[in-house]
Parts: C-alpha cells; structure tokens; sequence
C-alpha cells in the first residue's frame, strides 16, 4: 500500500546520520531542525555559488531516486569532457590526514550519495565527486564505484531502522561533536552526561537567553494585524506600531484585544504561539501550529501511564516547590527589619510537610502534604510584607478566583503569565501537555503546564511580586479597580504586572544542578527538556532547581 512506502532519505540526513545517529533521529523522525549561525553560513556559500560562479561552468539540481532511496539538491555540477562531476562545498576545514587532507566521515558519504544521484539520474558518466573546504581552500576527491554503493545502502538501511524506532540512540560518545551542533539545546547531551557523571564538568550548550520575546497587547480595543512580515499593533487613538516576526516568540492577548485572521496566519507560518487572557489574568486559551512529534508524545503517554513514574516525578516536583517556599521565608527574614516569631510555626509544618513526601503512597496523600505545606507558606507570606507599605495595599492571606486584595491581584495575574509561558515550553519542547502526572484534569487548563509551573511561582512571581510591593510600586487607586470585594487590576496596573513579569524573565539564574546560568524564560523550557530526559535518557536532574 501506498502508504506503508518508505520516503526517500534525505541526503543531509546521510549527513547528519554519519555525524550522529541521534542528530539524524531528532530531525528526520521527530523532525525537529534549527537552523544556527553556522547553517546560515553554509546557505549564503551555496547561494553565492548559485549565483554565478564559474561563469556559467556549474549547474544545481534536485534530484530523486527510488532505486537508492534518496533524494536531495546537488550544489553544483561541472562537465568536462563528456562527464559529470558533482561538487559539494564546505565552508570549513577538511580533516588532516597522513597524505594531506581528507574529508569528514559525514562530507564523504554525503557527497558520495550525491555522486550516485547524478549517475542514476543524468545518466552520465560519473567517475568521482569533489568536496571543496573553502576554510583551508583544499580540494578532496572521491571515486564513486561499488564502494560507495555499499556504504550509501547501508547508511540507507540504518536510517530507515531507525525511522521505525521509538526510542532516541544515545547521545554521541564523541563529546567534541555536541560542541559544533545546532540540535544541542534539545538534545542536552552534556545534561546527559552531567546525570550520569555527577563529577562531569558541563559547558553551557544551551542558550543562555531566549532569541525572541512576548508582544503582550494590554490596551483594551487593540488589534493586532499584519504589514508584510511584521505584525501591526493599532491602538483604538489609531498609533501604529510594527514588530517584526522574526523578533516575536508569542503573542499575549489581554482582555479586549483582538487578532485578525491575516495576522493569525502570519503566526502559524513563523510558528508564533498566541494566548488569550482575561483582563482579570485568567488564562483562556492558546493556538500554536504543528502538532509536535507523534514519538514524543507516544514516549511521553507510555511514561506517564505509570502509576510508579508519576509518584516518583510527583515527589521530585512537591520536594522541590516546597523547598523553595521554605528557603524563600527563610532568605526574606535574615534582615534585622522583620520578626521572625510569626513564621515559626509555618515553616515547622512546611518542614514536617518535606519529610512526609517520601512516605507518601499515593498522588492524593502527597497532594494533602502539597496543600498542607501551601496553605502554612500563605500563611506567612503577609508577614514579608514591609511595614511602609500601605494598609491598603497588604494582603491577610490568599484570596482566589476572585482576589480579595491588590497583593493577590497580582500574584493571580502573573500566575497566569506564568501558566502560558510554561505552556508555550511545553508546545515548544514537544509534549502533549494534557498528560500530567500530578495534577488531575479538572478543568480546561492543562495538567503537565499545572505542573512544571509549579517549580516556578516562588522565583518568578512570588519574589519578584512580593519585591514590587516593597519597593512601593503600586499605586492602590491608579492601578487597582475595585468591584464590591473584588479587586482587579486596571490597565495601568496590568501594564505594571506585564513589566515586572518579563524583567523577571530575563534575569540570570545559576542552577545548582548544572552549575550554569541562564535567564528565568530558558530556564523554563530546560526544566521542561530535564522533565523529558526522565524518560528519554539520563534521568535525575529534573525538579532540583530549588533556592539556595
């Protein structure tokens, strides 16, 4: 049947197989691919190529064989004496051999499967292939005879292998190849190593900050439209402003904003998630295009159907969330301006909370601890509140759906920023956030978002939130709007949460766990990635980002 043919390879994807088999998977099988400065280097060579070079002596073709299982664009092609010679071109240095240069495993049979193409068919002629490295401008030649028909269909055969496997190859044995590769953000080979090894000294290949940021649209009756490339923001007064897609990860609509479907287009295309929230902060709902990899989300429900991973995973996340309470209170109160007297108590049952966790059989015992130690942590948290802040403005505890006073307000309204900047990491990554393992579904939002951001209310929203107060940030009539007991927050008091949210979001943070800084917002999506190695690769790391 038509549908049980198997696709051609891609010859890159030869490539990327001989550099790494675990490289191929991630692209090929779970097609994920970023295109780093590196591969923009290599495209610009080939387009300047194609543009004119050699004077009309080379040609490019797209070729495909069912034959070879194949396919793929030959850089260039000379003729010269009535046969063909493909060149293949590499902007670096070619390998130093005994008897001058050689070329790269991963160059070599590349240009080899290219060599077969060209003979298959243009039905001519084709002695050899060359690979010029531009770098050290050496020239490597290559026969094409049974040789290189031997190593391609066995390079073929082992990429089809492992195109009907669920399971990722291991990470590359050879260290030095992570260091030069643009999938090493996903992969997290060093992390890998880092859970195996706890002596492994890591070096940061992920990226320390995000490449793009949030367009949070805030003003009520804004819509956000499409100018070529860029999205426009008109505000109702008719301002105008352009942000280009490239620069835009996400776009956060608040209250009455509106989208049009030009612009809705534009997003899916450059793979722009978009997220509707409450003027209240109550997360509504998001879009993202693509559906992310089947054999990641197969790996992830498998994983997750165990009763044993969830509990294991569930008592890594609460250990972790209440640690980071507990430290928090502790880290508030060293100064000489506060009393320590009235958070004893609640950190003595935070703390009996912690060793309970291990003892715990079930996901409905642990989550009676979670709770326990939760509702001693709010308890205290008004106690942090410095005594030069308004009356008004102090909270008596937490107040929810809806907040009673402006202090939880604003931790609601981050909340939800929180919840969609999670949730967009997950769709990032690749997961299927509707399979959680502590949370149950009991509403629209999603349970794994409900969990990883867990980890992250007291380092993203609760300290940066509680600072704000204490710097006296808030105006309570300005920024506030009450509605009987309700309060909300105004359009400048959103304004304010938006900015407090992402400056936390691009501050720097060492985790203890891998020894290396990164921004709040990448340190989102690795604790996401960290979450996927428990079941993917080296587990271990996951969930071991609390305080210091």
């Amino acid at each position: 049947m038509e549908h049980d043919t198997v696709p051609p390879t891609r010859v890159m994807a030869l490539h990327a197989l001989a550099y790494c088999e675990r490289l191929f998977y991630l692209e090929e099988v779970e097609e994920i691919r970023v295109a780093d400065e590196a591969v923009y280097e290599g495209r610009a060579l080939h387009a300047t190529l194609e543009d004119g070079e050699g004077e009309g002596c080379f040609e490019s073709h797209v070729l495909e064989s069912e034959r070879l299982g194949i396919r793929g664009k030959v850089d260039c092609l000379r003729r010269r004496d009535g046969a063909l010679i493909p060149y293949e071109h590499k902007k670096g240095r070619s390998r130093k051999g005994t008897g001058g240069p050689e070329p790269w495993p991963s160059d070599r049979l590349q240009a080899l499967a290219y060599g077969l193409l060209v003979r298959e068919c243009l039905e001519g002629p084709v002695q050899e292939v060359r690979i010029r490295y531009h770098a050290d401008n050496a020239l490597v030649t290559l026969p094409v005879g049974e040789e290189a028909e031997r190593e391609v269909a066995e390079a073929v055969a082992r990429g089809n292998a492992l195109r009907n496997s669920l399971e990722r190859p291991p990470v590359a044995s050879n260290e030095a190849l992570c260091v030069r590769c643009s999938l090493a953000p996903v992969c997290l080979p060093e992390e890998e190593r880092l859970a195996e090894d706890p002596h492994w000294d890591t070096i940061r290949l992920f990226p320390p900050d995000p490449e793009k940021a949030s367009l949070h649209v805030v003003t009520p009756g804004a819509k956000v439209g499409r100018s070529a490339e860029s999205l426009r923001v008109t505000l109702p007064g008719g301002e105008k402003s352009d942000h280009p897609s490239e620069t835009i990860e996400a776009v956060i609509l608040h209250g009455y904003s509106h989208i049009s479907t030009q612009a809705l287009g534009l997003c899916a295309s450059k793979g722009i998630g978009v997220h509707w929230v409450t003027g209240g902060g109550r997360y509504l709902g998001g879009f993202a295009s693509g559906s992310g990899g089947v054999q990641r989300k197969i790996r992830q429900f498998r994983a997750l159907s165990s009763e044993g991973t969830c509990l294991d995973l569930a008592r890594k996340l609460v250990r972790g969330k209440v640690t980071a309470q507990v430290r928090f209170l502790l880290r508030a109160t060293r100064g000489a301006r506060r009393d320590r007297s009235d958070l004893e108590d609640p950190i003595l049952e935070m703390r009996a909370a912690l060793s309970a966790i291990d003892r715990a059989k079930g996901p409905e015992e642990l989550r009676g601890y979670e709770g326990g130690a939760g509702h001693a942590y709010f308890r205290a948290l008004p106690h942090l509140i410095l005594p030069e802040v308004p009356a008004g403005l102090r909270p008596k505890g937490r107040s929810r759906r809806p907040p009673l006073d402006p202090f939880n307000a604003v931790l609601s309204f981050n909340y939800a920023l929180l919840y969609r900047d999670v949730l967009s990491a997950i769709l990032t990554i690749g997961l299927e956030p509707a399979f959680g393992f502590l949370h149950r579904p009991r509403s629209s939002a999603h349970p794994l978002a409900l969990d990883l951001m867990e980890l992250f209310r007291v380092p993203i929203v609760d300290m940066a939130v509680l600072a704000s107060f204490n710097r006296l940030q808030w105006n309570e009539r300005e920024d506030f709007v009450r509605t009987g007991k309700k309060v909300w927050l105004s359009d400048s008091g959103r304004r304010k949460a938006v900015e407090i949210h992402e400056r936390r979001l691009e501050e720097r943070w060492k985790h203890p766990a891998t020894g290396y800084s990164l921004s709040y917002a990448r340190l989102i999506e690795l604790e996401g990635r960290l979450l996927e190695k428990e079941w993917t690769g080296r587990p271990g790391l996951f969930a071991r980002m609390a305080l210091r």
